[in-house]
């Protein structure tokens, strides 16, 4: 812990890559003249979370030993743990006109600059071993592979300076920076906050394990990811209002935050539990809850995979403690939730239901059991199914 009983950042220090006002006209007046990278909305994600620190140490997008030590051992080539690569590409016939030590424009799909990237290294992207390594598949089916290959076939390593993080971004008063999150939790007087990572709404199992894993510390993080996912998940304006309700109704105002996670779904299952955990280690948080298949998709990964690979890492250098959850269901014979640990009831008194089951059920206006989600989220989630059609 520091001084002010906060957990250290990843790598020790909490990188901040925005510039002041002054360098970011500077930059502004220069960028029409440099080369322009127009990033892909994965790659815009990653600089965001880049420039507000949430993934210190990086300063930057990786060269190339941080890219294969990466995929290959998950560390940085200063042996510090890391998952996944965070790379900016580049078309082979762009990269080549860019030399070392040049400066590059990034900028968002609408032309407006983000950032300046000093380029270091140019390297070819090797996408077939990212996909192989860190999705464990190279099937295209799968939408972090998909992603992954539709990328540049040049990767351009270097610092970044940034401008703007995000232009017009989701939930503004809510999207709190690592340094702001710090900070509300040090003003609450939390030492122990352990967060969870959701795509989904809060359906009844996850408000269980949510409240288990609070029991053992002072706060909770209700952290949901709004960056870019996948065609079928609820839309992050919907899943907002269900969280908002849910923690106003079920959750202690005094021990619950809710803040958003501006990253990207990759979709890659173990090292992206991995990546979930060390993002909320710079955002303040002791512990982190992994549940059944996290951020998982289709069956690529086995049940419980997320929580096996961090026993294979240095929990020491990791520097956040996992929270593995069971798969759990409301039990009958009960009348609570459950999971296999906790009640001996037989299968035909068990009610399980995914996230994929409850939105099958609402495309067909059909209303969540009691059992698996609380009526005000049912009454939300329904509007919003109406809505659409």
């Amino acid at each position: 812990m520091s001084k002010h009983g906060l957990i250290p950042p990843h790598g020790g220090k909490l990188v901040n890559l925005v510039v002041d006002d002054a360098r970011g006209t500077t930059l502004r007046q220069a960028a029409p003249n440099l080369p322009t990278i127009k990033l892909g909305e994965r790659e815009q994600c990653d600089l965001e979370l880049l420039a507000v620190g949430a993934m210190s140490p990086l300063t930057g997008f990786m060269g190339a030993a941080d890219f294969n030590r990466v995929c290959d051992e998950i560390k940085l080539d200063n042996d510090l743990p890391w998952p996944v690569p965070i790379t900016c590409t580049a078309a082979a016939a762009v990269a080549e006109k860019i030399e070392i030590g040049q400066q590059v424009s990034l900028t968002d799909d609408q032309d407006r600059l983000l950032a300046v990237l000093t380029v270091k290294e140019k390297y070819p992207h090797d996408k077939k071993m990212e996909a192989e390594k860190v999705f464990l598949t190279t099937d295209e089916a799968h939408p972090g592979v998909a992603v992954t290959m539709a990328q540049g076939d040049v990767c351009l390593g270097g610092p970044v300076e940034v401008v703007a993080p995000r232009y017009d971004p989701q939930f503004p008063e809510v999207r709190l920076t690592p340094a702001q999150t710090r900070a509300a939790f040090a003003e609450k007087g939390w030492e122990t906050v352990v967060a969870f990572q959701t795509r989904n709404p809060i359906h009844r199992a996850h408000e269980y394990l949510t409240k288990c894993a609070l029991e053992l510390t002072d706060g909770l993080l209700i952290h949901p990811l709004v960056g870019q996912t996948q065609k079928g998940d609820i839309p992050a304006d919907v899943r907002m209002k269900c969280y908002s309700v849910l923690i106003e109704k079920y959750y202690s105002p005094d021990h619950t935050f809710l803040s958003v996670l501006p990253a990207a779904m990759r979709y890659a299952g173990p090292r992206e539990a991995i990546l979930h955990a060390m993002l909320r280690k710079n955002y303040g948080c002791t512990h982190f809850i992994v549940g059944r298949d996290h951020a998982g998709v289709g069956k690529y990964y086995g049940t419980y995979d997320a929580q096996r690979i961090f026993d294979e890492l240095d929990p020491a250098a990791v520097g956040i403690t996992p929270l593995k959850f069971e798969h759990t269901f409301w039990c009958k014979k009960s009348g609570a939730m459950a999971s296999a640990k906790t009640t001996n009831s037989a299968k035909e008194d068990r009610v399980f239901l995914s996230g994929t089951a409850v939105r099958e059920m609402l495309s067909k206006g059909e209303r969540p059991p009691a059992e698996f989600t609380r009526p005000e989220i049912a009454d939300i989630l329904i509007e919003s199914m109406r809505a659409k059609q």
